[in-house]
């Protein structure tokens, strides 16, 4: 029975809000032009975004790089056993430059989406809390983990939805090793060659298990590393709290933890998103189709679910995740510290410049 009024209240909130929001797009608003304060903050936050996912991705450029070859290796022609093991073949076959392929792109993706992401969640957690705010008796309600879950989960659709090509390339060209038949030289000439010979459609294959895998991935990396900042602050334990302010270290484990529920939880989309990129790909590594057995190929998501369980049993949706798990702990981390230290950083150069 708690259950039920608990579903039945949140159920009657999202569509208070849903009705309130219709309100204000059918009435009208009246719309200021954004004073120079605001478009310095816009550009600040983008700037402080787009530097974190920068810097936390090149730091574990090796273990990305890993994560993603045992996701798609073909299961008949095993290379990667593990991270270690991983790490070592690759160096040993492609030297150091091997251990940051594709790095470029993934920066040239990850930095206007990290950039569209963090501002996403800044716009829709202010959008989120005063929408909540209009219902009788919230006048004074703050943030909770749910309302930040929601806003990280439309800051996840957003900045995935954006970047999505540079995202399909930047696996195709972390796949494709020096035996692949034909290489992509780029992050251009890859888009070019996806357009020509598989249609602009190629471009988003696996969108949708993407966008189902962000919305408790970002979401739940927002909520959960606010969450605990502003418990942390508020209830004072163990003395990491100092004049309300968290360390640099507190703040990282803050991330960290944010970081390991939300890629468990999301994981095994992001395999068959993964799978789902490679198909229609003629030229595909060797580590895709070996020894003349080529890879599947899948109709859909669930059709990808269902063959990939099948064929390799229900662990395959978790293949890559030690090394996905070594990488994400700290690239969180470093992207929420980032973030906020930067954007610090260019505050204070944009009070003394005004």
């Amino acid at each position: 029975m708690a259950s039920e009024d608990v579903v039945g209240k949140t159920s009657a909130t999202i569509a208070n809000l849903a009705e309130e929001a219709n309100k204000i797009a059918t009435e009208g608003v009246a719309v200021k032009a954004p004073s120079r304060h605001a478009l310095l903050s816009i550009a600040k936050s983008l700037v402080a975004g787009g530097v974190a996912g920068g810097v936390s991705r090149t730091a574990v450029a090796p273990l990305e790089r890993l994560k993603i070859l045992l996701q798609v290796q073909n299961p008949h022609a095993i290379k990667y056993n593990g991270t270690i093991q991983g790490l070592k073949y690759i160096y040993r076959t492609e030297g150091f430059r091997g251990l940051f392929k594709g790095n470029g792109t993934n920066c040239a993706r990850i930095v206007p989406n990290s950039a569209v992401k963090f501002f996403s969640y800044e716009e829709a957690s202010k959008g989120i809390l005063w929408l909540y705010r209009q219902q009788p008796g919230n006048e004074d309600a703050e943030l909770t983990p749910l309302l930040r879950l929601g806003a990280g989960a439309c800051a996840g659709i957003i900045a995935m939805s954006a970047t999505y090509p540079m995202d399909l390339v930047r696996g195709r060209l972390t796949v494709q090793t020096d035996k692949s038949p034909s290489q992509y030289r780029g992050i251009a000439h890859a888009l070019r060659t996806v357009l020509r010979e598989e249609g602009p459609r190629a471009l988003y294959k696996g969108w949708l298990p993407s966008v189902i895998g962000v919305v408790p991935y970002v979401g739940l990396n927002f909520a959960v590393y606010e969450s605990l900042k502003d418990w942390l602050v508020k209830s004072r334990p163990f003395g990491l709290v100092e004049d309300t302010e968290l360390s640099v270290t507190t703040k990282l484990a803050c991330g960290a933890a944010a970081g390991t529920v939300g890629q468990t939880v999301a994981y095994p989309l992001d395999v068959i998103r993964r799978r789902m990129q490679m198909v229609g790909w003629k030229d595909a590594a060797s580590v895709v189709t070996a020894d003349g057995k080529s890879s599947l190929e899948y109709t859909g998501m669930v059709d990808a679910f269902r063959k990939t369980v099948r064929h390799e049993g229900f662990g395959a949706l978790y293949k890559g995740l030690v090394p996905n798990s070594v990488k994400v702990v700290p690239s969180i981390a470093i992207a929420f510290v980032s973030y906020e230290v930067v954007k610090d950083l260019l505050g204070v150069e944009m009070r003394i410049s005004d």
